[in-house]
């Protein structure tokens, strides 16, 4: 029974969550039950294509790619793959309409780090549009069921949200990014020269992102509002932190937060989504 097949694609998209992201994780169990599954499709998708590109240097990389998009595609239009990963996420394509556009932009993206780029201004925004910003649209759409008005009206304020996320995932990756991988992505800036000037400028961008973002977030049903003003929360304290690390010591490591501190903001977060003070 293909019910069953569901089933484990669902399972799969799931633990690969659960096994990449405790603080994603964290985010889709505040959010309302229904809406598990489609998120969990999503973030299951996004992160076997970002593996491909960051992660599997012993292989061929651009074939892996290349199959795994064109596997995406058909998945898509026959309803079915037999990649759980992407049966999972072509599931929710086709039960919330995602727009097909959506889809495209964010594998152009991840495919610009099968080569070697040199960013300025325009392919650092598209970049950042593809890798990020469509996948805070492709949820939205979940988050809004598929309410057409709604999404047009939360559309720039998820774009911002998710263009600060990945700005502060630049940032906090910037060791990994440029050390292991030769990837720079702030354009105009010189990683082997990073000083307080360039950070602040970049700190600056996404502290008016998470501005725009917050009022966003605050317009979301209240099936999804909790779960993303986690996320946000989460960020937040990264940002934060990283902020007070100089220039000249954030190649030196990844930052992170600490799981404890992660379960201090799960519970500040829920609190004040209770008290109703988002």
């Amino acid at each position: 029974m293909k019910a069953i097949f569901d089933k484990v694609s669902n399972d799969c998209s799931e633990i690969t969550t659960k096994s990449y992201s405790t603080s994603f994780s964290l985010g889709i169990k505040i959010l309302d039950k229904s809406l598990h599954n489609p998120i969990y499709g999503i973030y299951g998708f996004v992160r076997f294509a970002d593996e491909i590109v960051d992660s599997f240097h012993n292989y061929n990389k651009k074939e892996l790619f290349k199959k795994y998009k064109s596997d995406t595609y058909l998945g898509i239009k026959n309803k079915i793959s037999l990649n759980p990963i992407i049966n999972s996420f072509q599931e929710v394509v086709n039960k919330f309409k995602i727009d097909h556009s959506l889809i495209e932009l964010f594998l152009d993206s991840m495919e610009m780090d099968l080569e070697e780029q040199h960013y300025d201004e325009n392919t650092y925004k598209k970049y950042i549009l593809g890798s990020a910003e469509v996948v805070g649209l492709m949820c939205l759409t979940i988050f809004v069921k598929g309410d057409k008005n709604q999404y047009k009206k939360l559309k720039p304020y998820a774009m911002k949200l998710g263009s600060a996320f990945q700005k502060i995932n630049f940032l906090r990756d910037v060791n990994d990014d440029f050390n292991e991988l030769g990837r720079t992505y702030f354009p105009e800036v010189n990683m082997s020269n990073f000083n307080d000037t360039d950070k602040l400028k970049i700190e600056n961008e996404i502290e008016n992102e998470f501005t725009e973002g917050l009022k966003g977030i605050t317009m979301l049903p209240n099936t999804s509002k909790g779960g993303v003003y986690l996320a946000y929360k989460y960020y937040y304290n990264l940002f934060k932190k990283i902020k007070r690390i100089p220039a000249n010591k954030i190649l030196e490591k990844r930052t992170r937060i600490s799981n404890p501190r992660k379960f201090i903001i799960l519970l500040s977060s829920m609190l004040s989504y209770h008290l109703k003070k988002i």
